[in-house]
């Protein structure tokens, strides 16, 4: 009942903000909640400048921290929200009012449980930037290092939780009110809006991410993430090394400075495919803010708080489908999303080959460099509900950061497409991870799988044979037949794992 109430009372304030801003999008809110659309009608006020979603992305920043955030995340969803209202939420921006820099230096005296003159021998208690849920601040270690503070929001954690729990609430109500959103998978957009802010909310985790990354990229000289000061970094605090470069958008500027920019497009379409395919470990918040051009005209990204990760298979999926797009082969882009599991089995092969011919004709005689690959995959997306196909978020995300990259390489330069300069790459990395012998060095690792495996499957089939013996009284001759179906059963991984092995050095051998 206090649930209820505290969400009743929070949803009239953000029923009361969106009508401010003309955001209610009354059509869509009478299917679901009839009364509140009724109210909306009578609190909307007419007249507000901008597009449906550049007022949604007014309202959302008037909301607060969590719904900036969920805007963020909604922009990855175009098949929820529609392309253009994705587009706008995609710019939004999180510049709040920062809170005062006297409570940040409590903060970090608390989290690093030292004086801050202890801690750095020069710290700017101005905010540089202030986002959703932390703010910045210049600072100098006592080595003489240029350092980069941010700081949480005090009180965010609460703030976050209790409109988590309003999300989960509505979504609840609007599966009640329409089960056919089912295929959507709202409760589980929720989910991992969660566990984003969760992560987000533990600094450690961002400095995690950006150590990872940087791993990733050992060794290359023209792509680069700030180096994490680990004595300085805490749940609530990260130190990062400060970074002294050009935003990339800032095109004006880099060519004063000398810099080439098909260089530096060159230079970002690569590593955005080692991050994809290479690493299946992506940086899901690249929008020009986060990127820098460095002196020596190399880039680097800052703020690693959204990460993407894609699994091998997903991977494999994403170079079969894009292959299969540019040389027009739309059976074999067909066959790969039911292979994948996202096309239900029952349905027609056929249709949806047509479907995928449908959305890549109009490409194949196109330039390379006019192919938007992430909206390829958004109108892949667009016929998700004719198919039955359930929503993939992890694609999702990743086409996002796909506009999101396509974007910033038009800025530089719009007579060049990333996926035309990274094309060479993604190649060589089909013909090494696609071909026959990449296909054998699965099958080797499929049996070395088999192999670890096995020793746990006998002790298995041991216990569960010695609980029947021990738990259930059964004849002589059905505990002898037991005891040998459990040996041949142990035995059967083993046997296939050697022949399969033997069939798969012979075919080398032949080679």
């Amino acid at each position: 009942m206090i649930r209820t109430v505290r969400n009743l009372c929070r949803l009239f304030v953000i029923a009361w903000t969106l009508a401010r801003h003309d955001a209610l999008f009354l059509k869509e809110l009478g299917e679901v909640l009839p009364g509140l659309a009724l109210l909306g009608r009578l609190l909307s006020r007419r007249g507000v400048q901008g597009r449906p979603g550049q007022r949604l992305a007014a309202a959302l920043t008037a909301l607060g921290p969590t719904f900036i955030k969920l805007g963020q995340a909604l922009s990855t969803r175009s098949d929820l929200v529609g392309a253009s209202i994705a587009a706008d939420l995609a710019q939004l921006q999180d510049r709040l009012p920062p809170f005062p820099g006297q409570e940040a230096v409590a903060i970090i005296e608390s989290q690093l449980e030292k004086p801050l003159a202890q801690l750095f021998a020069r710290f700017d208690t101005e905010a540089v930037a202030a986002a959703s849920i932390a703010q910045v601040h210049f600072a100098i270690t006592a080595s003489g290092e240029e350092v980069a503070v941010k700081v949480l929001r005090p009180g965010i954690e609460h703030a976050i939780r209790r409109d988590i729990d309003l999300l989960y609430w509505l979504t609840a109500i609007a599966l009640r009110a329409q089960p056919r959103l089912i295929r959507l998978r709202p409760t589980e957009v929720v989910e991992i809006f969660e566990r984003t802010c969760r992560l987000e909310m533990d600094l450690r985790m961002e400095a995690a991410a950006a150590s990872e990354l940087a791993d990733n990229f050992r060794g290359d000289p023209w792509f680069r993430v700030p180096r994490v000061d680990w004595d300085r970094t805490a749940q609530r605090v990260l130190t990062l090394e400060r970074i002294h470069g050009t935003k990339v958008c800032d095109t004006d500027a880099l060519k004063a400075a000398g810099h080439d920019l098909s260089r530096i497009t060159a230079i970002a379409s690569a590593s955005f495919f080692n991050q994809v395919f290479r690493d299946g470990y992506f940086h899901a918040d690249l929008h020009p803010g986060n990127m820098f051009v460095n002196a020596d005209g190399g880039v680097t990204v800052v703020d690693f708080g959204i990460m993407g990760r894609l699994d091998r298979a997903t991977r494999y999926y994403l170079a079969d489908m894009l292959l299969g797009f540019l040389t027009g082969d739309y059976r074999r882009v067909a066959l790969v999303h039911f292979q994948a599991g996202y096309v239900p089995a029952h349905q027609s092969i056929e249709v949806f080959t047509q479907a995928t011919r449908s959305i890549g004709e109009p490409l194949l005689n196109k330039p390379l460099n006019e192919i938007s690959v992430g909206r390829l995959l958004a109108q892949l997306f667009a016929v998700t509900e004719q198919f039955e196909m359930e929503t993939q978020p992890q694609l999702l995300l990743l086409q996002k950061s796909m506009l999101t990259a396509e974007g910033v390489g038009r800025a530089l330069n719009p007579e060049i497409n990333m996926w035309e300069l990274a094309r060479p790459l993604i190649e060589d990395w089909m013909r090494e991870h696609r071909g026959p012998e990449a296909r054998v060095i699965d099958e080797f690792e499929s049996l070395a799988n088999a192999l670890r495996s096995l020793p746990a499957a006998i002790r298995g089939s041991q216990r569960t044979a010695d609980l029947l013996e021990k738990g259930i009284r059964l004849a002589p001759e059905t505990l002898a037949a037991l005891s040998g179906a459990r040996h041949r059963a142990a035995l059967w991984p083993l046997w296939g794992a050697v022949i399969g092995l033997a069939l798969a050095v012979g075919w080398l051998a032949g080679q």
